[in-house]
Protein backbone atom coordinates (compact mmCIF):
# COMPACT_ATOMS: atom_id res chain seq x y z
CA UNK A 1 0.00 0.00 0.00
CA UNK A 2 3.23 2.26 0.46
CA UNK A 3 4.16 1.98 -2.70
CA UNK A 4 1.48 2.64 -4.16
CA UNK A 5 0.42 5.92 -2.07
CA UNK A 6 4.02 6.98 -3.02
CA UNK A 7 3.78 6.20 -7.05
CA UNK A 8 0.53 8.33 -6.56
CA UNK A 9 2.47 11.36 -4.75
CA UNK A 10 5.28 11.05 -7.43
CA UNK A 11 2.57 10.96 -10.17
CA UNK A 12 0.55 13.79 -8.79
CA UNK A 13 3.57 16.07 -8.30
CA UNK A 14 5.19 14.99 -11.90
CA UNK A 15 1.28 16.55 -12.77
CA UNK A 16 1.48 19.52 -11.07
CA UNK A 17 5.09 20.79 -12.74
CA UNK A 18 6.25 21.95 -15.21
CA UNK A 19 9.52 20.50 -17.02
CA UNK A 20 10.68 23.95 -18.34
CA UNK A 21 9.73 25.50 -14.51
CA UNK A 22 12.07 22.66 -13.15
CA UNK A 23 14.83 22.75 -15.25
CA UNK A 24 15.26 26.27 -16.67
CA UNK A 25 16.09 29.35 -15.85
CA UNK A 26 14.29 32.54 -15.61
CA UNK A 27 17.21 34.90 -17.02
CA UNK A 28 19.71 33.84 -19.53
CA UNK A 29 23.23 35.53 -20.05
CA UNK A 30 24.27 37.25 -23.54
CA UNK A 31 27.65 37.59 -24.58
CA UNK A 32 28.63 40.91 -26.48
CA UNK A 33 31.10 41.85 -28.11
CA UNK A 34 32.19 43.92 -31.52
CA UNK A 35 34.84 44.67 -33.83
CA UNK A 36 35.82 47.28 -32.70
CA UNK A 37 35.90 46.66 -29.48
CA UNK A 38 34.89 49.33 -26.97
CA UNK A 39 31.59 50.09 -28.68
CA UNK A 40 29.02 51.30 -26.78
CA UNK A 41 25.85 48.99 -25.95
CA UNK A 42 22.39 49.95 -24.74
CA UNK A 43 19.77 47.09 -24.68
CA UNK A 44 16.03 47.66 -24.61
CA UNK A 45 12.99 45.60 -23.83
CA UNK A 46 9.78 45.36 -25.39
CA UNK A 47 8.41 48.64 -23.76
CA UNK A 48 11.33 50.71 -24.97
CA UNK A 49 13.17 50.05 -21.67
CA UNK A 50 16.54 50.45 -21.64
CA UNK A 51 17.60 47.68 -18.98
CA UNK A 52 21.75 47.30 -19.88
CA UNK A 53 24.02 50.10 -21.05
CA UNK A 54 28.03 49.61 -21.39
CA UNK A 55 30.69 48.63 -23.58
CA UNK A 56 32.00 45.36 -25.63
CA UNK A 57 33.26 43.51 -24.26
CA UNK A 58 30.45 42.46 -22.18
CA UNK A 59 28.14 39.98 -20.94
CA UNK A 60 24.30 40.73 -19.72
CA UNK A 61 21.79 38.62 -17.69
CA UNK A 62 18.57 39.25 -19.17
CA UNK A 63 14.91 37.90 -18.00
CA UNK A 64 13.34 35.72 -20.62
CA UNK A 65 9.85 36.30 -19.41
CA UNK A 66 7.86 39.15 -18.82
CA UNK A 67 6.07 38.09 -16.14
CA UNK A 68 3.24 37.80 -17.81
CA UNK A 69 1.12 34.49 -18.46
CA UNK A 70 2.53 33.60 -21.77
CA UNK A 71 4.91 37.08 -21.60
CA UNK A 72 8.40 36.20 -23.84
CA UNK A 73 10.73 39.01 -23.95
CA UNK A 74 12.40 40.87 -26.46
CA UNK A 75 15.08 42.86 -26.82
CA UNK A 76 17.13 45.48 -28.77
CA UNK A 77 20.71 45.57 -29.13
CA UNK A 78 22.14 48.38 -30.43
CA UNK A 79 25.56 48.90 -30.87
CA UNK A 80 27.43 52.39 -31.73
CA UNK A 81 31.14 53.91 -32.37
CA UNK A 82 31.77 57.19 -33.76
CA UNK A 83 32.87 56.81 -37.09
CA UNK A 84 31.29 53.43 -37.38
CA UNK A 85 27.36 52.29 -38.71
CA UNK A 86 24.98 51.60 -35.99
CA UNK A 87 23.91 48.12 -35.83
CA UNK A 88 20.73 46.85 -34.10
CA UNK A 89 20.44 43.29 -33.27
CA UNK A 90 16.92 41.77 -32.31
CA UNK A 91 16.75 39.34 -28.99
CA UNK A 92 13.78 37.18 -28.91
CA UNK A 93 12.33 34.66 -27.01
CA UNK A 94 10.98 31.54 -27.83
CA UNK A 95 10.27 28.22 -26.21
CA UNK A 96 12.60 25.60 -25.50
CA UNK A 97 12.99 21.82 -25.82
CA UNK A 98 12.27 21.52 -21.98
CA UNK A 99 8.97 23.22 -22.34
CA UNK A 100 7.84 21.40 -25.60
CA UNK A 101 9.30 17.85 -25.45
CA UNK A 102 9.78 17.75 -21.31
CA UNK A 103 6.04 18.24 -20.80
CA UNK A 104 4.93 16.00 -23.83
CA UNK A 105 7.06 13.21 -21.83
CA UNK A 106 6.62 14.61 -18.12
CA UNK A 107 4.34 17.44 -17.36
CA UNK A 108 1.25 17.32 -19.65
CA UNK A 109 -1.44 20.37 -20.14
CA UNK A 110 -0.61 21.39 -16.83
CA UNK A 111 3.21 22.04 -17.78
CA UNK A 112 2.35 23.43 -21.19
CA UNK A 113 -1.31 25.38 -20.31
CA UNK A 114 -0.46 26.49 -16.81
CA UNK A 115 3.20 26.19 -14.97
CA UNK A 116 5.45 26.89 -17.49
CA UNK A 117 3.82 30.34 -19.11
CA UNK A 118 3.97 31.47 -15.51
CA UNK A 119 7.05 31.08 -14.41
CA UNK A 120 8.45 32.16 -18.01
CA UNK A 121 11.45 29.43 -17.67
CA UNK A 122 9.79 28.08 -20.70
CA UNK A 123 11.62 30.63 -23.11
CA UNK A 124 15.32 30.11 -24.47
CA UNK A 125 16.94 33.87 -26.30
CA UNK A 126 17.98 33.61 -29.19
CA UNK A 127 20.52 34.70 -30.33
CA UNK A 128 22.63 33.04 -27.52
CA UNK A 129 25.64 35.67 -28.21
CA UNK A 130 25.72 38.69 -29.76
CA UNK A 131 28.88 39.34 -32.50
CA UNK A 132 28.78 42.59 -34.10
CA UNK A 133 31.27 43.75 -36.94
CA UNK A 134 30.91 47.37 -37.62
CA UNK A 135 31.25 48.82 -40.79
CA UNK A 136 32.78 52.18 -41.09
CA UNK A 137 30.92 54.78 -42.38
CA UNK A 138 31.43 56.29 -45.88
CA UNK A 139 32.45 59.37 -46.08
CA UNK A 140 32.68 62.42 -48.48
CA UNK A 141 36.99 61.98 -49.18
CA UNK A 142 38.75 59.24 -50.68
CA UNK A 143 41.35 59.13 -47.65
CA UNK A 144 41.40 55.44 -47.23
CA UNK A 145 44.17 55.84 -44.05
CA UNK A 146 42.21 53.28 -41.34
CA UNK A 147 45.08 55.28 -38.70
CA UNK A 148 43.66 58.68 -38.56
CA UNK A 149 46.84 59.98 -40.69
CA UNK A 150 46.20 62.32 -43.01
CA UNK A 151 46.04 61.92 -46.92
CA UNK A 152 48.08 64.13 -49.66
CA UNK A 153 46.66 64.01 -53.01
CA UNK A 154 46.40 65.83 -55.82
CA UNK A 155 43.55 68.69 -56.24
CA UNK A 156 41.65 66.94 -59.27
CA UNK A 157 41.57 63.83 -57.03
CA UNK A 158 39.59 65.86 -54.64
CA UNK A 159 35.96 65.28 -54.79
CA UNK A 160 34.15 68.46 -56.48
CA UNK A 161 31.72 68.96 -53.94
CA UNK A 162 34.66 69.67 -51.16
CA UNK A 163 37.05 71.81 -52.95
CA UNK A 164 35.00 75.06 -52.19
CA UNK A 165 36.11 73.73 -48.95
CA UNK A 166 39.37 73.61 -49.55
CA UNK A 167 42.11 75.87 -47.00
CA UNK A 168 45.30 76.99 -48.44
CA UNK A 169 47.95 76.25 -45.76
CA UNK A 170 51.48 77.48 -46.87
Amino acid sequence: MAIRQTLLAAALVASLSGCATIMGSPTQTLPIASTPSDAKVVITDEAGTEVFAGQTPTSVTLNKSTGRYWGGKSFKVTITKPGFKTQVIPVTSSPNGWYIAGNFVFGGLIGWFAVDPLSGNMYTLSPEAVASTMDAEKTAHNNTSKDGSIAIMLIQDVPAQLRDQLVRIN
